[in-house]
């Protein structure tokens, strides 16, 4: 997706270039040239307008592909309600006090506990941010992902998916951690919720997401939150 815009937006700058060559020909054919050479000149900015003309349409096809595509696809919570078995360990409510210093937190995947007063948008993460912040999300009802950075393209693929999902003001974010226990391929949290995976299953992911989206202390509405990272 991001090639295709990259190309689209390569070709929409190329366009750009040919419709300045054409309007600097179409310029330089005065009247003091003589016909043979009018007529040359013409034809040259006649060319670079088609081929401007061209180099647009595509530019704009190759950028509305990925977002026509996301359009269309279906990020429906409910739809993520497959019934899929699932084992979730209900964590002790630590509570959720704001402090700007660094926290010592009793477990690597806090469920709750004092947490930094600022959030992280949703989407998908290549570093791990501050755990401090983490938690912060998980008090409004966001889901978090944590996956292997070395994990299967498929699995990255399907966790990205995931990422997009929505239930009012809350949202799902994916991290990278080094702290999955061994035999585990992913780890899921939400407040005061656990769910490890031995093997990476999309099913029972999106059941954890289905199930407990939104049912963090502190309900943020969508049209506040906007995708997080705003509190």
């Amino acid at each position: 997706m991001i090639i295709l815009a990259t190309i689209g937006a390569v070709a929409l700058i190329v366009a750009l270039m040919f419709y300045w060559s054409s309007f600097k020909t179409n310029r330089d054919n005065t009247s003091k040239l003589k016909k043979d050479q009018k007529a040359q000149l013409k034809e040259k900015a006649r060319k670079s307008k088609l081929i401007a003309h061209a180099l647009l349409a595509l530019g704009i096809i190759l950028i509305l592909i990925p977002i026509i595509r996301n359009a269309s696809t279906n990020y429906d919570v409910d739809s993520l309600n497959t019934g899929a078995s699932i084992e979730v360990t209900s964590d002790k409510d630590l509570g959720g006090g704001h402090s700007d210093m660094p926290v010592q937190y009793e477990t690597k995947f806090p469920t709750s506990g004092t947490h930094s007063p600022h959030d992280l948008k949703f989407g998908f993460y290549e570093k791990k941010p501050e755990t401090e912040m983490l938690v912060h999300n998980l008090e409004h009802g966001d889901i978090e992902i944590y996956y292997r950075a070395n994990a299967s393209e498929e699995t990255l693929k399907s966790i990205k998916y995931l990422t997009h999902f929505r239930e009012a003001g809350a949202g799902v974010l994916a991290i990278p951690s080094e702290d999955i226990p061994e035999g585990k391929d992913v780890v899921l949290t939400a407040w005061t919720k656990t769910m490890a995976l031995d093997k990476y299953d999309e099913a029972k992911v999106g059941q954890f997401i289905y199930d407990h989206i939104d049912n963090g202390p502190e309900h943020i509405p969508a049209n506040v939150r906007r995708g997080g990272g705003t509190m």
